[in-house]
């Protein structure tokens, strides 16, 4: 891990070029902050925005306990740096997460004293965990996901996996299929419990309607609207294509372009505006006036508003091998959703939607646009799609409480 300290600085030297915060506090990367030292802690770790978001029921429940502790919440990245800071203010602390390197880790653990570690998803740091199990700090990986692509990496290296794998005190996996993934990469059957997915127990906020109505109502009324949500680097291309096809079979449809980092938002407005589309940017005119073509949503925590304004919804990261993104908080609205063909993040729940006639999977630009087209022309079939999804999500509701009794059982 020594080794790779250059890797990681230059790493973050060439991500700054896209995204200036990525050269900001470093110090936090290695342990060392101006936060000051806490005492009892719980240290709840979410690497990016989704994994935040998964956790932020989690970290309510703390949050709102009588004689709370402090609760301290760690990303990797500046994205979800921001949406703690939005999500919880100064209710929580908040720091990068120091790289798993055996000083900076201890380092951390010195400064805030938990009793409790939590780690959403697939987070899995040798150095964090021995660490916190010398302490006897009691480390859950919460909400764990892994799939068949991530578990041939660590069969690679199949010792170093097994032996920071059975200092885990529990893990409570997403699904049986998640938690044979991890006994085969070493983990112990009595250490695994399957609990589902806490993002099933989606907390929407009962304003989110009427703020999709208002949306609506500046986007346009009686145009069909569609978002491209959380997509990526090659992917935009894709989706660019599908939309020229769609808007020749429904002129004056609206795209709403949502790249999963803000900070590529030049490059895809340059992408648009090569197709000779007319794009206005949320960060410039939230207003919405006159948006013709793209409305490109260069902002963070808004995506769920544009669910609750569109007609459609399209998962990005699917498309590209990037393993897709969270279907759920669309399907929780009544939206239906499209995706493509790499799903290996959700590969249980996009398969659960699918059954449950909730969604349509794609696997090329033609067959987005035929799909979008299909279900932007037929009202009573998307809305059937989408009164699917939401039951699907409604009767699926629960693992959060599972959760919850398991962590505070260690």
């Amino acid at each position: 891990m020594y080794l790779m300290v250059p890797l990681f600085i230059w790493r973050l030297i060439r991500r700054g070029f896209n995204a200036r915060d990525y050269w900001q506090r470093w110090g936090e990367r290695f342990g060392y902050s101006d936060q000051p030292e806490l005492m009892d802690s719980i240290w709840v770790h979410a690497v990016s925005v989704g994994e935040v978001q998964a956790a932020v029921p989690l970290v309510k429940y703390y949050l709102e306990q009588e004689n709370a502790r402090p609760v301290v919440v760690t990303t990797m990245t500046p994205t979800g740096s921001s949406r703690v800071k939005k999500l919880f203010g100064d209710r929580v602390h908040h720091v990068y997460a120091p790289y798993d390197l055996p000083d900076a880790v201890s380092r951390f653990l010195n400064r805030i004293n938990p009793v409790k570690v939590i780690v959403m998803e697939t987070e899995i740091w040798p150095n964090m965990i021995t660490w916190c199990y010398k302490r006897n700090v009691p480390l859950i990986l919460a909400n764990a996901r892994l799939s068949e692509r991530s578990a041939r990496g660590y069969r690679r290296v199949p010792r170093l996996g097994r032996l920071a794998l059975r200092r885990i005190r529990l893990i409570a996996a997403q699904s049986e299929d998640d938690a044979q993934r991890l006994i085969s990469i070493g983990a112990e059957p009595e250490q695994i419990m399957v609990t589902g997915s806490i993002k099933m127990d989606v907390d929407l906020p009962a304003s989110l309607r009427e703020q999709g109505e208002v949306l609506r109502r500046r986007l346009g009324m009686d145009r069909a609207i569609w978002v491209a949500a959380s997509t990526h680097e090659g992917e935009e291309e894709q989706v660019l294509r599908a939309y020229k096809q769609v808007r020749q079979n429904i002129p004056g449809c609206l795209l709403v372009l949502v790249p999963r980092h803000p900070e590529r938002a030049d490059v895809v407005e340059t992408l648009c505006q090569r197709e000779s589309y007319e794009v206005l940017r949320r960060s410039i005119d939230k207003g919405m006036h006159d948006v013709k073509d793209i409305y490109l949503v260069d902002t963070l925590g808004e995506l769920t508003q544009f669910f609750a304004a569109c007609d459609v919804a399209y998962i990005g990261g699917s498309l590209v091998p990037i393993g897709g993104h969270n279907m759920i908080e669309a399907s929780a609205l009544g939206v239906a959703v499209v995706f493509g063909p790499h799903l290996f993040n959700f590969q249980e729940i996009s398969t659960q939607l699918l059954e449950a006639d909730a969604a349509r999977i794609i696997h090329d630009s033609d067959a987005l646009a035929g799909v979008m087209t299909e279900l932007l022309d037929d009202a009573n079939l998307r809305h059937q799609l989408g009164e699917n999804g939401k039951h699907f999500i409604e009767s699926n509701r629960g693992a959060l409480r599972r959760l919850i009794e398991l962590v505070e059982s260690c």
